[in-house]
């Protein structure tokens, strides 16, 4: 056995190579849950930008002219109402619409959330990326770009990275 002070580095064997710094992609879910949460997270987005347009119109009458969208009612000079943007209380008897597209967007934005949730826990994806997503339901227009983007993605990873798709 050689002494330890007589060895060299020319003496030592050549290091083991060493592993890839990135761990190999790894997806949360199969190929099928995944295009069903993806499939979701397009409708959702959708919707959700289809009523934030709403909302934005609605946001416009109300704050702009003073006036709501109010359906069926009696107005206060006593004819019938069918359809008609109204001052803010003229209407007795009828639905404010103007209400029920706030409502309806709050809630839809909700599930749009869970939608966006679910597709990023599968895809596995950095957190930033799910406030950039759940940003796209607040901005109007946004919803459909980054439901665009995010599609693309999903699509360019799942193909890039068969393997990593979850088998049982």
């Amino acid at each position: 056995m050689p002494d330890p002070e007589d060895i060299t580095e020319a003496d030592l064997p050549a290091p083991p190579p060493r592993p890839g710094r990135q761990a190999p992609r790894r997806f949360a879910g199969t190929h099928q849950q995944i295009r069903s949460a993806l499939g979701l997270y397009k409708v959702c987005a959708w919707i959700t930008g289809i009523m934030l347009l709403l909302l934005v119109g609605e946001m416009v009458f109300k704050y702009g002219f003073g006036t709501e969208l109010y359906a069926g009612g009696t107005r206060i000079d006593g004819s019938p109402n069918t359809l008609s943007f109204q001052p803010e209380d003229s209407v007795t008897g009828g639905v404010n619409l103007s209400i029920a597209v706030l409502i309806a967007h709050g809630w839809l934005y909700v599930v749009y959330l869970v939608s966006a949730f679910r597709l990023w826990s599968l895809m596995r994806w950095h957190g930033l990326r799910l406030l950039l997503i759940a940003g796209g339901g607040v901005v109007p227009f946004l919803s459909f770009i980054v439901e665009r983007r995010v599609h693309a993605e999903t699509e360019r990873e799942m193909a890039e990275h068969p393997e990593a798709l979850r088998r049982y």
